[in-house]
């Protein structure tokens, strides 16, 4: 069977992970630096922006996000020093200056950090990856609480078995529960959803995602439902003219999951493999990406209904997009697409949740194709502002936009 090639996902590196034992992080290649124009296209003077965030000490990025509830972000870098020894760092920034305000902990051990974002309000979590060896021996989950204490104030410590692995959490700022989503290493490697309040460090019951379709190297993405409290999983073999999407809705408090088939993408190329999701809970509403057809969907939860739209101007696999988040202030989603089809460089797709197209922010520099972890859009809806990774091809920079 063929298999589509998804250079968009972040999940394909973790899971590659995975399966060499949990190695720490591979370090990238790094490719040679692009320029691109500052190309804007939309109401205002919206798209990127002139504040960049350099890493403190010249790694690449391994995860940011920034507090929609403040006014500042928190970042990790890693990068080999040789010698078997990796320099890995906690830091804090200003989002108006870009500024590095504190580094919260530099270590020059085998150690690495991987920021996992801001969980409900204003707390910052990030995992400690302890290595012995050439393995990770132990994962630590140290929080922020709140982040502008610029300082770690104690651990999150998840109901998981000592080989079970994180994906990722939701990026859903606007509820204290946030959604996480794992794999047992080993065993059956089935993948699993949870909810927890990070910052009172309580969870609610582990819900293990027993349909095949949803087995860790495939890749699945998540989002959360604070309406329903429900994870919203998404996932996909990729295979070319395969089976369409399929969803699991795990209802965090019952336990009980449902599953349904989503679109299947145009001839002769068909979905493919999903790339990003993310949820709009008031109304329901679930925007996905998928790899094959280029196209992004918009999924009825309720009905479990959708459609699909082309990202404009897309004619290739390669102008696919990635991350998906959304603003639920201004109620749109904003789409990460790498090989923009719309204008130089790299661009944000910005949609509103009728899958109308509301403007394209061109002119960025990010991709996928070094990166630890992959493209993250991060939102501040009040200010209609946000980070997304670049201009820097190394990795060491996330640029501040407008939209």
């Amino acid at each position: 069977m063929e298999i589509a090639l998804k250079a968009n996902s972040r999940w394909h590196r973790i899971a590659t992970i995975a399966l060499l034992c949990a190695l720490s992080w591979t370090r990238p290649w790094i490719s040679a630096a692009q320029s691109f124009e500052t190309a804007r296209v939309g109401p205002g003077n919206v798209g990127p922006g002139n504040v960049i965030v350099q890493s403190q000490f010249g790694g690449q990025i391994f995860g940011f996000d920034i507090d929609q509830n403040g006014t500042e972000g928190v970042l990790s870098e890693s990068q080999d020093l040789g010698g078997g020894k990796v320099l890995a760092a906690v830091e804090t920034f200003d989002q108006t200056t870009g500024k590095i305000l504190n580094v919260v902990q530099k270590l020059e051990t085998k150690d690495d950090f991987l920021t996992l974002g801001i969980a409900g309000v204003s707390v910052g979590l990030v995992e400690h990856e302890e290595v012995k060896g050439i393995y990770v021996s132990k994962r630590v989950y140290e929080e922020l609480n709140p982040l502008d204490s610029n300082q770690f104030t104690g651990t999150w410590t998840p109901p998981l078995a000592k080989d079970d692995i994180l994906f990722g959490l939701s990026r859903n700022q606007a509820s204290t529960t946030t959604a996480a989503f794992g794999f047992e290493n080993g065993g059956d490697n089935h993948t699993f959803v949870f909810g927890s309040n990070v910052g009172a460090n309580t969870f609610e019951s582990v819900i293990t995602l027993t349909n095949p379709a949803f087995y860790f190297a495939v890749t699945p993405v998540m989002a959360y439902d604070s309406k329903t409290n429900q994870a919203v999983v998404a996932t996909s073999t990729g295979a070319v003219g395969g089976p369409p999407p399929v969803f699991a809705l795990a209802n965090l408090t019952t336990g009980a999951v449902a599953y349904f088939n989503g679109l299947p993408g145009p001839p002769p190329y068909r979905a493919g493999f999903v790339n990003g999701i993310a949820v709009d809970s008031d109304d329901g509403i679930a925007c996905t990406t998928t790899e094959l057809d280029f196209s992004v969907e918009f999924y009825n939860l309720k009905k479990k209904t959708g459609f699909a739209v082309v990202l404009p101007g897309a004619t290739s696999q390669i102008q696919s997009g990635s991350d998906v988040e959304y603003d639920p202030v201004h109620k749109l989603f904003l789409v990460a697409q790498s090989v923009s089809s719309t204008g130089p460089g790299s661009s944000i797709q910005v949609y509103d949740t009728k899958g109308n197209l509301v403007e394209s922010l061109n002119g960025f520099n990010f991709s996928n194709a070094f990166n630890v972890v992959f493209t993250h859009i991060a939102l501040h809806p009040s200010t209609r502002s946000g980070y997304v990774d670049g201009p820097d091809s190394g990795v060491t920079e996330i640029q501040s936009f407008t939209y």
